[in-house]
């Protein structure tokens, strides 16, 4: 590696890439002050001190229709990123999370002879479990997010290494919802609803709307709710203000563009698209009502070929082990369905300590803390230890 300190390559799919990402250079700058980052990356690995050459939002899309519709472009982006660190040639690559751009990447990469590393393992526990081998041979290291992965690789005689989640190390074990609502100018008294219908345009595109229509289906039954949305970029909060104004006229909401960990505090119950921000709502511990809505295409493959191999989707199940919040897939998501399972969610938080509703309510947020202890490992610091390990074996 030289005087210079080694020369790291990273690639960030979207916000929640961008956050690891950062996370993940700090960490590596404790261990190599000298070390250099080139990266595709977001606003906050740009402020972390990368070299930017391309940003994370141009791989933001979700699904296999998506995939199609971008392929053309991601091929592009992919071939001119691979140019430039086979040129390069960094020390290690470190691929986080987007596997569909990353593990094609970190194939030719390897094949190069440069070291790759995987950081978030795709959900091939979850669905085309085929992949399992290709990760193996496209990846030196693979780095789980969630306990349960490690066990998955090893009945394919693959070692994976769980690292614990940044997030969760980011997080306080208890949120402080007095500061949030004064914060975000909300009494102390109202009932609040957080609506996270995720980061991506394709995700808001087919969420906002029936989680509009949903706040709409909850007001008539509880005058008086308060609704407030954070939305990652004035393109998609654009996008959700006007899905709002279509399918729940008149009703308020306060729309903020970033600040979600402060509105899921100052929440009763949220609303949320499944992924990133599930995890998000869990480590607040705030009860929620999860939805996933892909493009038809996308979804008809998925059933029609049996490739979906998990009981639940929501992070939150998956991670507790149980249906312990409602989640919908597709046409489930319903304004009345949704709708439901938040009434019942605000009338647990107002029940009597005793009520049915109330214990299970209870019992969701003890899981939510046990889960959260269990993935408070110092994830940075851990997987630059992981990556340092790599770095330092001879070639």
């Amino acid at each position: 590696m030289g005087a210079r300190g080694p020369l790291i390559a990273l690639v960030a799919g979207e916000a929640s890439g961008d956050n690891l990402g950062a996370a993940l250079i700090d960490a590596l700058r404790v261990r190599y002050p000298t070390a250099e980052f080139v990266a595709v990356a977001g606003p906050r690995m740009r402020a972390a001190g990368c070299e930017v050459i391309a940003a994370s939002e141009e791989l933001a899309v979700m699904g296999l229709a998506e995939i199609l519709r971008h392929l053309g472009r991601l091929l592009v982006l992919r071939r001119r990123v691979t140019r430039e660190l086979l040129a390069r040639r960094p020390d290690v690559f470190i691929g986080i999370d987007a596997p569909e751009f990353n593990l094609g990447l970190a194939r030719r990469l390897k094949a190069a002879g440069l070291r790759t590393v995987q950081y978030v393992s795709p959900q091939v526990w979850a669905w085309r479990q085929g992949r399992v081998h290709d990760i193996a041979r496209a990846c030196d290291r693979i780095l789980c997010l969630l306990p349960f992965e490690p066990a998955f690789y090893a009945r394919y005689g693959i070692e994976a290494r769980f690292v614990g989640h940044p997030l969760a190390d980011q997080f306080p074990l208890r949120a402080d919802r007095a500061a949030a609502r004064q914060a975000l100018c909300i009494d102390a008294d109202a009932e609040v609803v957080a609506i996270l219908p995720g980061s991506r345009a394709g995700e808001v595109s087919r969420l906002a709307r029936p989680f509009a229509a949903a706040a709409r289906w909850l007001a008539a039954r509880r005058p008086g709710v308060q609704f407030v949305a954070p939305l990652t970029t004035a393109a998609t909060r654009a996008m959700f203000e006007a899905a709002w104004a279509e399918s729940a006229p008149g009703l308020a909401v306060q729309v903020r563009e970033g600040g979600s960990r402060a509105v899921l505090a100052a929440a009763d119950v949220v609303l949320v698209a499944s992924g990133t921000a599930t995890l998000e709502t869990l480590l607040t511990q705030r009860p929620m009502v999860v939805a996933y809505r892909l493009a038809p295409l996308t979804a008809f493959v998925l059933r029609r070929l049996g490739l979906v191999k998990v009981e639940h989707f929501a992070q939150a199940n998956l991670l507790v082990g149980r249906r312990a919040v409602p989640e919908f897939f597709q046409e489930q998501a319903t304004p009345e369905a949704l709708g439901a399972a938040l009434l019942r969610w605000l009338e647990a938080a107002r029940a009597p300590d005793d009520a049915p509703l109330a214990r299970e309510l209870a019992r969701v947020r003890t899981e939510f803390e046990a889960v959260h202890l269990d993935l408070r490992r110092d994830g940075a610091a851990l997987a630059a230890s992981a990556v340092a390990e790599l770095l330092e074996e001879p070639r």
